[in-house]
């Protein structure tokens, strides 16, 4: 049986339609999984949309809907974002679904079991968009001297009866597992952070609130409905099965990797592995926190700013594969990175139509025209096996990076073996060789049909739909039936005029 692998996106807030930071995580996952799937893992990829809490409740409100009917509507959203953008998901598991309330429920059974939950009074600062609890000493002075919390949202004194989980006893754990378990949350950088942050010193935090009851209700607690935290961070074993301890649940459990935005690695990286602690449960191998997708000029996108990106409409203007090769080859995956109409045009014309569509439609054209379509054997000259062994050292490479989560390194490499095999056309000039010495030109072909196939197979994770069909075509010729004339795999882009004069 094959070895299995379990990876999760963050699990988006539908206060709002998806925009290209949603995608970017969705594809990275994707990505992932489909190159894991490559190499022989039973890959579950699992993502969703946390629906509960206060935010979701005010929104609603504020654009005149009821909680339930709006949190319908945006979490469609999500899963037609990812179902346009060729994610490949096992599971799509919203909050509000009654297996993840029973899961969610066994969590918090777990806890209180181990004496790790206990009623008091709280006060103090809690950003309603943050959905998280601050303490003084990390708020910033906005204008007006208005506090906010550190991701710049506002705050409001909270006072209330609450459910605290004992985070403090798990200050001393939390610490040795990051010593014991350097690759637990990375890039090293977020790692750094959580350790200082833990280092600080931990308080107790607050996981109910009674001001609202849009969520899971507590167990026999009337009047409280969870931390949507708490809540949240529970999908990740919802898609598995969870609260059952057989099937699935045995078989992916812990997590290889959570991936997330950097913004919220201190839910996933220490919240988290305390509430699995305390469950008695086991912690996911991973967690990673990727950089932020700006907008140009280096903006974080938001709705206030007024500067989201409507994935969708990108992945119908550009197409869905170059928009999930632009993102992954563009960005090092892991910093932030930023986005234009104009860069995702030019990388695109450059690598995917010029270089490596172009190769393709070239060499199949050719063995179309003046083989019949049947694809003849590679040629055997040292120059021919210098270029195959170029490009199966390229993949080796990508498949290395990817493995690391490099993935604009990877792409690099590839890209690297697709400008060899256009200067071997150049320096063999088949077209030359019909007249001269039909036999190699014949065996130029094979060469490059063999070629077009490896790197096409090597990139199917980021391209799926173009890389698949390609290899398809190739293979429909290997048994002697002639391939169709071939379609333009890449068609140019074009960049509308009052774009490229802003």
């Amino acid at each position: 049986m094959a070895e299995p692998f379990y990876i999760t996106t963050a699990i988006s807030y539908p206060n709002g339609k998806p925009h290209i930071g949603h995608a970017y995580e969705a594809i990275a996952a994707d990505v992932i999984a489909r190159f894991q799937r490559r190499r022989g893992r039973d890959v579950r990829l699992v993502t969703g949309t946390d629906e509960h809490g206060l935010k979701m409740v005010q929104t609603a409100r504020d654009k005149g809907f009821d909680t339930r009917t709006y949190a319908d509507e945006m979490s469609r959203y999500f899963r037609e974002m990812c179902d346009v953008l060729n994610i490949s998901y096992d599971a799509f598991v919203r909050t509000t679904e009654p297996r993840h309330a029973e899961a969610s429920i066994a969590l918090w059974t777990a806890m209180e079991a181990s004496g790790d939950l206990y009623l008091d009074r709280y006060e103090g600062w809690y950003s309603v968009r943050d959905e998280a609890f601050y303490d003084e000493s990390e708020l910033v002075a906005g204008e007006g001297r208005v506090k906010l919390s550190p991701q710049g949202t506002p705050v409001e004194w909270t006072a209330e009866e609450t459910w605290f989980f004992r985070l403090s006893k798990y200050q001393d754990r939390l610490l040795e597992l990051y010593r014991e378990r350097p690759g637990f949350i990375q890039p090293d950088s977020r790692r750094n952070e959580v350790v200082r942050f833990v280092e600080g010193g931990l308080k107790d935090l607050s996981v109910s609130r009674t001001s609202f009851d849009w969520g899971v209700p507590v167990p026999g607690s009337p009047g409280h409905v969870m931390y949507v935290w708490v809540d949240a961070l529970t999908t990740y074993m919802t898609g598995v099965g969870f609260p059952e301890r057989d099937g699935e649940f045995a078989r992916y459990w812990p997590a290889d990797i959570h991936l997330i935005g950097k913004d919220i690695v201190r839910f996933h990286a220490v919240y988290w592995p305390a509430f699995l602690m305390s469950a008695g449960l086991p912690l996911p191998k991973q967690v990673f926190g990727h950089g932020f997708l700006l907008a140009r000029g280096g903006e974080k996108m938001s709705k206030s700013a007024g500067n989201v990106v409507d994935p969708m409409e990108l992945a119908e203007r550009f197409g869905v594969d170059n928009l999930r090769y632009f993102l992954m080859r563009e960005i090092s995956f892991g910093q932030d990175g930023s986005y234009s109409a104009e860069a995702i045009v030019t990388r695109c014309n450059a690598e995917l139509a010029n270089s490596f569509g172009n190769l393709a439609q070239r060499s199949l054209s050719m063995v179309h025209k003046n083989l019949g379509g049947i694809v003849p054997a590679a040629g055997d000259t040292p120059v021919d096996r210098a270029l195959l062994g170029r490009v199966e050292e390229a993949c080796a490479r990508l498949d290395a990076a990817f493995e690391r989560l490099a993935f604009a390194q990877g792409l690099d490499e590839w890209i690297g073996a697709v400008f060899a095999c256009n200067a071997y056309v150049d320096e063999m000039a088949p077209w030359a060789l019909r007249k001269t010495d039909p036999e190699r030109m014949a065996a130029v072909l094979g060469t490059l049909v063999t070629a077009v196939r490896r790197l096409a197979e090597a990139v199917v994770p980021v391209i799926p739909a173009a890389a698949t069909e390609l290899v398809a075509r190739i293979d429909a010729g290997a048994d002697g039936t002639p391939i169709a004339a071939p379609e333009p795999l890449f068609p140019r882009l074009m960049l509308e005029v009052e774009e490229g004069a802003a």
